[in-house]
């Protein structure tokens, strides 16, 4: 069963924190995407683009813009627990 996002916050130095409906809270550092995607330096880049970030309707994902997303799988998994 895919992991369903209840609440998405961005934080500084480009880290997300994440909840769970489950309850497991997590904090996810893109940065280590950064260094290896290129379109996810665009987060860097472009003032304001990193907390703009949104989740999606199935709560599954979370997105920038159509280049630049991260599946809540991948968010479970990595994330640091809180």
């Amino acid at each position: 069963m895919i992991p369903r996002i209840k609440e998405i916050t961005p934080l500084p130095d480009f880290f997300l924190r994440v909840v769970f409906d489950d309850g497991k809270a997590v904090l996810y550092d893109v940065k280590e995407d950064m260094e290896q995607i290129e379109s996810y330096r665009d987060l860097r880049s472009i003032t304001g683009l990193f907390n703009q970030v949104q989740l999606d309707q199935s709560r599954t994902c979370v997105f920038w813009n159509d280049q630049i997303d991260l599946p809540s799988d991948t968010i479970y998994e990595y994330g640091k627990a809180q």
